[in-house]
């Protein structure tokens, strides 16, 4: 039996709706939003001035990777990381989370290459037993290079919970490793390899996309056209990566490297991601241009968290700083990204929708989550 949640008032809370932000009530019956009102009330929960958010959409977060193998080569038990990546994503207030999954790896060692259907099976039957504080779905990122990309994909194309495939091609020297020099950096600390082990991939590694890449890339967009599944580029760099993507019709551009590249999405009406992280740095650990500044130039309408969930809230407060309102900050990480992938019942304060909201505090400016709410049960 299906047990729904009790209603609930909340008042004098500073709400913020996709347009607007104000000081009123909400209440919530079944799950639902069923009323949003500005001004003073003597009935409810007292918030005493904090936020009322919708709960953030995430599109991207290779959180969970960081769970399965939380150092090189140490492979943690996949239901005990999927649930404490899931309580980390509540607590950062994300509602709806889409985990961001590799399929296919330059290294046959890691997570992406050796548990990719554990995991997705492991998440079935945590969703299964109802053990998620959040709603997970799948977002496989597709590693174009990868010799046995099809054989590995081609099982999940037809999941239900499959909301996005990106196309990737990490192949040093172009996209994201332009510069090789942040590549080696990068392999070097997060993969634990050596340089001299850099240096011998790095030729088998470009031997790989020219017999892959390609029509790997084909089959993929033609298999994703056929079953409707949203698809996003990857690190479009020129403008000849855009308008390759447009082509296809793909319809997202997920962390473009360089302002032409944005410009041309934008031109074309692709969605663009950038990373949370870009913009609580300053910048781009790969060196690539700036989420900041795309932000300043209005080529930016979702953030992801990417590696650091605590990221996302924080970063849409710091757009205000470029010259976001509240609410279109607020929207990057709620109603955008949830119309992006099709959903319309969350993502925004208002009536009719599903009651996932959050109740944040400012301290010195940055965004405290203290409650956490999912179809108006608390989560957090």
């Amino acid at each position: 039996m299906i047990i729904l949640p009790a209603p609930l008032t909340i008042r004098n809370a500073r709400i913020v709706t996709s347009q607007e932000h104000f000081v009123g009530s909400l209440s919530a019956a079944d799950g639902i939003i069923d009323s949003v009102s500005i001004g003073a009330s003597q009935v409810g929960e007292d918030w005493e001035g904090d936020y009322l958010l919708p709960g953030l959409v995430e599109l991207h977060t290779d959180n969970l990777e960081k769970h399965l193998m939380p150092r090189p080569k140490v492979n943690w038990p996949i239901l005990p990381a999927i649930l404490a990546h899931d309580a980390q994503i509540a607590a950062a207030g994300i509602t709806t989370v889409l985990d961001a999954l590799g399929v296919g790896d330059i290294d046959p060692e890691s997570v992406r290459s050796t548990l990719l259907a554990s995991c997705i099976v492991n998440l079935q039957r945590a969703r299964a037993k109802n053990l998620l504080r959040v709603d997970h779905y799948l977002h496989l990122r597709l590693e174009l290079a990868e010799e046995n990309l099809l054989d590995m994909f081609t099982p999940f194309l037809d999941d239900p919970t499959l909301k996005l495939v990106s196309l990737m091609d990490h192949t040093p020297g172009q996209r994201q490793w332009t510069d090789i020099s942040h590549y080696r950096t990068y392999t070097t600390g997060k993969r634990g390899w050596s340089n001299e082990k850099v240096d011998s991939m790095l030729e088998d590694l470009l031997e790989r996309q020219c017999l892959y890449a390609a029509e790997n890339r084909r089959k993929i967009v033609s298999s994703c056209h056929a079953v409707a599944k949203p698809m996003a580029t990857h690190d479009d760099t020129t403008l000849e990566h855009v308008t390759e993507g447009v082509a296809e019709g793909i319809k997202i551009c997920e962390f473009p490297t360089t302002l032409l590249a944005a410009q041309a999405a934008r031109q074309h009406g692709l969605g663009i991601i950038m990373g949370a992280p870009n913009v609580i740095r300053g910048g781009s650990h790969s060196g690539n241009v700036s989420a900041t500044g795309l932000a300043r130039a209005d080529l930016l309408d979702v953030l992801s968290s990417d590696y650091v969930p605590a990221s996302l809230l924080h970063a849409a407060f710091m757009l205000q700083k470029e010259g976001f309102s509240l609410p279109k900050s607020i929207n990057t990480v709620s109603l955008n990204p949830a119309r992006m992938i099709g959903f319309d019942d969350r993502g925004e304060i208002a009536t009719g929708l599903r009651a996932d909201f959050l109740r944040v505090r400012l301290v010195d400016d940055i965004p405290v989550i203290m409650q956490v709410w999912k179809d108006g049960r608390r989560a957090i």
